[in-house]
């Protein structure tokens, strides 16, 4: 009977010194997860109405989320008398680990963050990256890569490192934008009469601005080359309409050159033999 009620004694006791930290530690998580939950919530919309990109701002509120319970659970477990100082050395060479091995990740991460935050191009955008290499419209801005679609309809998925590692072109960015074409006619051909039908083929295309609403198209030479008389042209359209400009641009003015004689001629060499005769 004295070992029962010496063990009676021991249970009440602790009893007496646990019983209210239990509660107190079930009461701290209840009023912790909700106030993780509504700061979360907060910090989702702050971010949402800066503009980043939805996917960014939900894995930047998950990783706030983790990071508060965390705390939270460190500072429950210190309420015990647990020593949370080894606990936290170990969670920190944890986190040194995962950040190691994911170092490229990481970069992906940081690096749509950069995209969001500078915003060299928005969905939507034609744009080229890396010196022309990968010329696309902007589908999304993800966490960890930029997807392109081109205009065969292809998709293209870049890393956002190798997003911000190279020269972003915008082809599209200020709304307007200008179509770079290069025809070439023969040294025997009217410069004047192939400038006034480049100019009269742009008049005609639906999708060239005029020079009320952006620069008036004009055509220079550009280049007298081996073989042919460079004129340049630059029309100006919306940006969504760049392909169409030109692709109409480049047939339209092709047939009226050969309906009206301008030759656009071929790369071609003059040979000259010295002495001899010249093998069948």
């Amino acid at each position: 009977m004295g070992a029962i009620a010496k063990y009676m004694d021991m249970g009440i006791e602790m009893a007496i010194a646990y019983v209210p930290k239990v509660f107190l530690a079930i009461l701290t998580l209840i009023i912790g997860f909700w106030i993780i939950g509504r700061v979360v919530r907060f910090a989702r919309a702050a971010i949402s109405s800066s503009g980043l990109d939805i996917t960014l701002s939900k894995f930047i509120a998950s990783l706030l989320s983790i990071a508060l319970k965390i705390m939270l659970l460190l500072s429950v477990a210190s309420m015990f008398g647990v020593n949370t100082t080894s606990f936290i050395a170990i969670f920190s060479a944890l986190m040194v680990g995962i950040g190691m091995a994911l170092n490229g990740t990481l970069a992906h991460v940081a690096s749509g963050v950069m995209l969001m935050i500078f915003k060299p191009f928005k969905v939507g955008d034609l744009v080229k990256i890396g010196g022309g290499a990968t010329v696309g419209t902007v589908d999304a801005i993800n966490a960890f890569n930029t997807t392109l679609k081109t205009l065969d309809n292809k998709r293209i998925i870049i890393a956002n490192s190798n997003v911000t590692g190279n020269d972003i072109t915008n082809i599209s960015g200020q709304g307007h934008v200008g179509v770079e074409l290069t025809f070439g006619i023969g040294y025997d051909d009217d410069i004047d009469k192939a400038r006034q039908i480049i100019l009269e083929v742009g008049k005609k295309c639906p999708h060239i601005l005029d020079g009320s609403s952006a620069p008036a198209q004009g055509v220079v030479v550009a280049k007298l080359g081996d073989s042919s008389v460079n004129l340049a042209t630059r029309p100006f359209c919306n940006s969504e309409h760049y392909w169409d400009t030109l692709f109409y641009m480049q047939e339209q003015v092709k047939k009226e050159f050969d309906k009206q004689g301008i030759g656009i001629p071929y790369p071609t060499m003059d040979l000259n033999v010295k002495g001899g005769s010249v093998p069948a």
